[in-house]
């Protein structure tokens, strides 16, 4: 990282700047910062001034004034209940795309590149001026020389280059604030902004985009309710995303639009049924359903847009949501911790008797409340800080699941607010309980498992040859832990050394005794090399008695 350090130096610097601006600067001394990049901590000291803003909303000060990378990780982690705490959340989620579009100059010049042709030749007719536009690019409305009318969004120059490098220094961040301060390795800082770093660098790639809006598509072309743009291929790439041009009505405008007949009641359960049915059947879904997402066609068929956010359900988190959900209808705190854990991280620490206490107080929150005014969002996103607090890790896709029904939640309530989403979730949830114990299903599960089982045991031999042979060569190594065993041997060592000294200091009481007694008797002393013997073994004894001394003693272990 030093190569890095020196070669963003400046990037570093703003960073440091613009957190010490804003009541950081203490973090940036503490991780290390000033001392690397030889900045005067008199500076920071004086930047630090009392500000009267929550944490919450310094943060969403510094990412917004940090930039696009900062302001796309930031809405990202703005999904993530189980990590960050609500109240920074909530500022989190007021943060928007606000900069201004780039260039038409750069827009042809971009396409023209990536597309290998004039844009003359390419489309009939482009508007210069863009539809809207974003931190990551911009869209603009055109027409193919083949008639059909399209979006064409445009990434910015060099964008790709600019969050790569920004993503870089945060994972240094990330990593000095790990090794430096405790809570942060508890939080498992890396491993966070890993995972938020993967979610932009896809949405930096629209092709991923491309196929994640044809992966929905045919989840509903037997739908006549719901449509999905067309993507032209042809004109698509990992910078220039090329789609069918849907002119409707956007959701989050339906209410100052003069009525045109529509029913309310029916366009919710569409759009909720379509949801659930992304989640709990597909288990692939759109993540990002807010209101300028999602448009009104003619005939009250609701379309989708923009799939750069998507969440991916497994099987079996698909059968954890579902048991989620019948268990916090049904306010059973029993079940809820069990699927909270099957779902989660969880640490090995974890305290389970003041875990139950927290989701107990959180059931008590919704006793006695109608299900129709009970937010499944809301519910979850609240489980999920609890969760949080015990420090375990929901998988992203929930979080990006629990926001996705508060956004959708909203939308619902506009349209038609007695609808009840809890109450249209329970049927998706138990006819996905019944398909897991359904007969053929646990036959299937059962077969699955025979079969892994039987290549486990043709492989058998063969591994147990294997292991046989790294033996006899010495190859396998056995550690044994043994809890307090270091305790143990110390305690040993005490034990082994008290004994030597004891019998060490009887030998010399034995010998010096007999030499004493021969001395005695005889007429004269006894001589060795003209010494007399006792003199002698008193002398060799006293030093072997203050080595083994001095020995144990430096050892510690009396």
């Amino acid at each position: 990282m030093i190569g890095k350090r020196i070669r963003h130096l400046k990037r570093y610097r703003d960073v440091a700047k613009v957190l010490a601006r804003h009541g950081f600067g203490f973090f940036v001394e503490e991780i290390g910062l000033l001392h690397m990049l030889s900045l005067p901590k008199r500076l920071f000291t004086d930047m630090e001034e009392i500000d009267p803003k929550s944490v919450g909303e310094r943060i969403r000060q510094v990412i917004e004034e940090l930039g696009p990378t900062y302001v796309k990780i930031g809405q990202i982690a703005s999904t993530r209940a189980d990590v960050i705490p609500a109240d920074i959340l909530h500022e989190l989620e007021k943060l928007q795309d606000n900069v201004p579009p780039f260039s038409f100059v750069d827009v042809s010049r971009i396409i023209e590149e990536e597309l290998g042709s004039p844009l003359g030749e390419i489309f009939s007719t482009f508007d210069e001026k863009a539809l809207a536009a974003a931190s990551i690019g911009q869209v603009h409305c055109a027409q193919l020389r083949t008639g059909e009318k399209v979006a064409v969004k445009v990434q910015r120059p060099q964008i790709k280059a600019m969050i790569e490098t920004d993503l870089e220094i945060l994972m240094d961040l990330a990593t000095l604030a790990e090794h430096r301060m405790e809570r942060m390795e508890r939080l498992q800082l890396r491993d966070v902004v890993e995972e938020f770093a993967k979610s932009l660098r896809n949405e930096l790639d629209y092709t991923i985009e491309a196929r994640n809006a044809e992966k929905i598509a045919k989840q509903f072309k037997n739908d006549p309710t719901i449509y999905i743009p067309t993507i032209h291929w042809d004109y698509s790439t990992q910078t220039v995303l090329t789609m069918e041009f849907i002119e409707g009505q956007k959701l989050n405008q339906f209410e100052g639009s003069e009525e045109k007949g529509y029913d309310r009641t029916a366009l919710s359960e569409h759009l909720v049924k379509a949801l659930f049915h992304q989640v709990l059947i597909e288990g692939f879904f759109h993540a990002d359903p807010h209101p300028g997402n999602i448009l009104l066609l003619d005939g009250g068929v609701i379309a989708f847009i923009d799939f750069g956010m998507v969440g991916r359900l497994t099987l079996d988190m698909k059968h954890n949501f579902a048991s989620l959900v019948i268990a916090m209808m049904r306010q059973n705190t029993e079940s809820m911790i069990k699927t909270v854990l099957r779902i989660g991280i969880v640490p090995d620490d974890v305290n389970l008797p003041i875990l139950t206490n927290d989701v107990d107080e959180l059931r008590e929150k919704y006793v006695d409340v109608p299900m129709s005014r009970i937010s499944l969002g809301e519910a979850i996103s609240d489980l999920f800080e609890v969760a949080f607090r015990h420090r375990i890790r929901i998988p992203s896709d929930f979080t990006l699941l629990a926001k996705c029904l508060l956004t959708l939640e909203g939308i619902v309530e506009k349209l038609d607010p007695k609808l009840s989403i809890m109450d249209m979730a329970e049927p998706f949830g138990i006819r996905l309980l019944k398909e897991r114990y359904r007969p053929s299903t646990i036959a299937g599960r059962i077969w699955h498992n025979i079969s892994d089982y039987s290549d486990l045991l043709v492989d058998l031999p063969k591994q147990l040859k294997d292991l046989m042979r790294d033996m006899l060569r010495g190859r396998i190594r056995l550690e044994v832990s043994v809890p307090e065993l270091d305790i143990f041997l110390r305690k040993l060592d005490r034990i082994t050394n008290q004994l030597s000294f004891s019998i060490v200091l009887l030998s010399f009481s034995i010998v010096m005794a007999g030499l004493i007694i021969a001395s005695s008797l005889g007429r004269q002393p006894i001589l060795l090399w003209q010494i007399p013997a006792i003199d002698l073994g008193f002398g060799m004894a006293a030093l072997m008695l203050l080595w083994l001394f001095i020995s144990i003693f430096k050892s510690g272990k009396f």
